[in-house]
């Protein structure tokens, strides 16, 4: 098991190892140059100490119930302990530790600039969820979660100052794990709402592009990339062995919920959901995930998931869930039950034209006050139709895996998976307004416009 601060050190010595840009004929580097902000560790590293401290445990739910290590979530660099000793490519990973790995997973890629005027985009390694811990969890602080990314704020307004002045921010770019309506609290808010921060309200980081796995619809400062799960493969080989073992995986359940099982108080698509699963035993399965239980035991629900041919992915205290990614990766066509859920969200991974290749939307009013019964819905989709779409599934899973650091080369010349597209995503999203920036067409900047491909 790494602890943090052999990380820190693999991290950062690391840096100076990483593949720069050809110097002879073409630049393959060309407007795809990324500097890696220098910040001290309290900012990044020293916070996965949390794990460690009985007030701001970041070890497994299930810990106390298995006497599992605390920590363990930061073996292999962040994507936990193996499933099982023979695995190659399962995780029991905890999706807080998104940021440290897709830090890890940066500082891997080609095209880092050490110099920052040279970089066309500047990345900030901050574990911003994992600082956020304090702020949530205890109670005395919970008046100053309104200052949770402050220090770092003042920490880059003070210290080389003209890296963020060259482009007031607007190159700059952070991952945070987590939805962002859990760090958009007004900082003047009164009280102060339990479990949430106002990172993205800071003035100082407006400018910023903020990954987030959930974002809202109308704030252009960030953008949704896909949830973590536990599939993490290091070679083409083991990815192709699984996406072939979902393609010839025989479906006999008709649709799979895997989730919480309490009933609401009152009517929503989830209780809906429930209601019918429970009259419907012939055609509809239920993974119960209350409490925490299938959070890093992955087999719980994947299994489910491998044998049914659609997976119900209603809202739940907020739109997205990491269920619809854990579908994809099984060839288990997601079904949505309102476009907040994905089309709206993870257009660099998942283009919303294609949503209707494969996936099914049925409207949630529709199911909760009009009677519709989702598997009368979902029976009447020819067969046929139901193959191509899971091909079409099992075609878009490589672009939201999150493949293990350290892959082979073959695996990332093959595939661009979910920390590429996102890469990919942030420097167009960049490009376009630097060049807004220079041409002093400032409306261009906070356009809300479709990021997903070159313009």
């Amino acid at each position: 098991m790494a602890n943090p601060l052999s990380l820190f050190l693999f991290l950062f010595l690391n840096v100076a190892a990483a593949p720069r840009g050809g110097a002879d004929g073409p630049d393959p580097c060309a407007g795809r140059r990324i500097h890696i902000r220098r910040v001290p560790p309290r900012f990044n590293a020293d916070l996965l100490r949390h794990c460690g401290a009985d007030a701001f445990p970041l070890a497994d739910a299930s810990a106390a119930a298995t006497s599992a290590p605390p920590c363990e979530s930061l073996a292999n660099h962040g994507l936990g302990p193996r499933t099982h000793p023979r695995s190659r490519s399962w995780y029991r990973t905890d999706a807080r530790l998104l940021e440290p790995f897709f830090h890890r997973r940066v500082l891997e890629r080609g095209c880092l600039a050490d110099d920052p005027a040279r970089a066309d985009a500047v990345f900030v390694p901050y574990y911003a969820a994992l600082d956020a811990l304090p702020y949530v969890l205890d109670p005395v602080l919970l008046d100053a979660s309104a200052r949770h990314g402050a220090e770092l704020a003042e920490f880059l307004a003070r210290d080389q100052p003209r890296i963020l002045a060259r482009r007031r921010g607007h190159d700059h770019f952070l991952v945070v794990s987590g939805s962002a309506w859990d760090y958009a609290q007004p900082p003047g808010a009164e009280p102060r709402m339990w479990g949430t921060t106002s990172l993205l309200r800071l003035p100082e980081l407006a400018n910023f592009t903020f990954l987030t796995l959930e974002s809202r619809i109308w704030p252009w400062q960030e953008h949704a990339i896909p949830h973590l799960t536990s599939f993490h493969p290091a070679s083409l080989p083991h990815l192709r062995a699984w996406f072939a073992r979902a393609r010839r995986s025989r479906r006999s359940t008709l649709m799979l919920f895997a989730g919480g099982v309490s009933r609401p108080s009152r009517p929503n698509i989830r209780g809906s959901i429930l209601a019918e699963c429970a009259n419907r035993t012939d055609a509809c399965a239920v993974v119960d995930c209350s409490g925490g239980k299938c959070s890093h035991d992955p087999g719980r629900y994947m299994r489910a998931m491998l044998k049914a041919k659609f997976c119900l992915e209603p809202p739940g205290d907020t739109p997205t869930r990491r269920s619809t990614f854990d579908a994809i990766l099984a060839g288990c066509v997601p079904v949505f039950f309102e476009d907040l859920a994905a089309r709206s969200q993870y257009g660099w991974h998942l283009p919303p034209a294609r949503y209707d290749e494969f996936s099914v939307h049925i409207p949630k009013e529709t199911v909760v006050f009009g009677g519709v019964s989702v598997a009368e819905t979902l029976e009447a989709v020819p067969e046929a139709e139901v193959r191509r779409m899971r091909k079409r599934v099992l075609e878009m899973a490589p672009r939201v895996v999150y493949r293990r650091h350290g892959s082979t080369d073959e695996l990332r010349g093959a595939v661009k998976d979910a920390v590429d597209l996102a890469v990919d995503g942030v420097l167009r999203r960049i490009r376009r307004r630097t060049r807004a920036q220079e041409e002093v067409r400032l409306e261009r900047i906070y356009a809300m416009e479709d990021d997903s491909v070159e313009t």
